[in-house]
């Protein structure tokens, strides 16, 4: 097999997520752990238990999946030993960047939770704008529409109300929008009207992905110079470019620059098809990024890893 491992981002969290693994595995019983000392808090406990409103809070939300995927991708490789089938490249959506950055070797896990936590903080810190998705839309329409809205509230007047951008381009039918709550109000009404079969508002604190978060990329700049980063031991297709990154001072940019720029998922997954991989591995709760990429890359096997169960299943079809 050819294989990719990627990692979902915020919005997969569930209350209950890396339970069964933390009572079956004492190598993922470390990494939870691990994490309620670092970050002195039951981290393990709401990802388990919840309270939900608490757990898909941003500053939470954030380290929460990191350590469920981290935890999983140690797992894998205590069973699998060096008999495992080893990813060709790896990638993760927004946030799952960073849990792609630990199996990669770029980061260590305490490097990765703090740098997860305190760029949660900082998106939490923003408090701005809004985001929607929408569906069955061209990107190039969705793009003008952007555009064309952004100008016209500046011409209005409203220039400290008119930033709408693209933030995730997710699937060809799967587009979301980020930036100040009438732009995006507006350009929802536009994509309705140019044929957009649905459009959905998310319920997100602040427009993640665009230059409204501006301040937080700042943030996470202070964050990158003092973390200890290693070059990749495998390429990561980076969410800003889509293009492979290795050494350790481009991925100190791309931690910095995926604040504020658009997720290019479609691009990525065609990256690593282009790569040679034929099998995506999507490690972490749920099973969003798995169809996203049969919409992109139809041709694809994908296998989920969330459970004790999933674990098991993989590593004894690849050794």
């Amino acid at each position: 097999m050819s294989i990719a491992w990627i990692f979902p981002g915020q919005g997969s969290q569930v209350v209950g997520m890396g339970h069964d693994i933390y009572e079956h595995f004492p190598v993922a019983r470390a990494i939870f752990d691990q994490a309620d000392d670092l970050l002195n808090m039951p981290l393990s406990s709401l990802c388990f238990k919840g309270p939900e409103v608490d757990l898909i809070a941003t500053e939470n939300a954030q380290p929460a999946l990191l350590t469920v995927s981290t935890a999983l991708t140690h797992v894998l490789a205590d069973l699998g030993g060096a008999g495992l089938a080893r990813p060709q490249a790896v990638a993760g959506h927004s946030l799952g960047e960073y849990s792609a950055l630990v199996a990669g070797g770029a980061l260590d896990f305490p490097t990765a939770l703090r740098l997860v936590r305190r760029r949660g903080e900082l998106m939490a810190e923003a408090h701005e704008g809004s985001m929607a998705a929408v569906i069955g839309l061209a990107q190039e329409v969705l793009e003008e529409i952007c555009q064309s809205v952004s100008a016209t509230l500046q011409a209005e007047g409203s220039a400290a109300s008119s930033t709408v951008v693209v933030a995730n381009y997710n699937a060809p039918d799967q587009l979301v929008i980020s930036g100040n709550a009438l732009a995006v109000e507006r350009a929802s009404l536009h994509a309705k009207e140019r044929g957009a079969k649905r459009v959905l508002p998310l319920k997100v604190s602040a427009a993640f992905h665009s230059p409204l978060m501006n301040q937080a990329a700042e943030g996470m700049a202070r964050e990158m110079e003092r973390a200890d980063v290693r070059d990749l031991n495998v390429p990561l297709i980076a969410n800003v470019t889509a293009q492979d990154l290795r050494g350790a001072d481009d991925v100190r940019r791309e931690a910095v620059a995926q604040v504020v720029a658009p997720v290019r998922w479609i691009a990525s997954v065609q990256a690593m098809v282009a790569l040679g991989c034929t099998t995506f591995v999507e490690i972490g709760p749920g099973k969003v990024l798995s169809g996203l990429i049969r919409r992109i890359a139809p041709q694809a096997r994908t296998v989920t890893i969330s459970t004790a169960a999933d674990v098991r299943a993989f590593v004894a079809e690849s050794i």
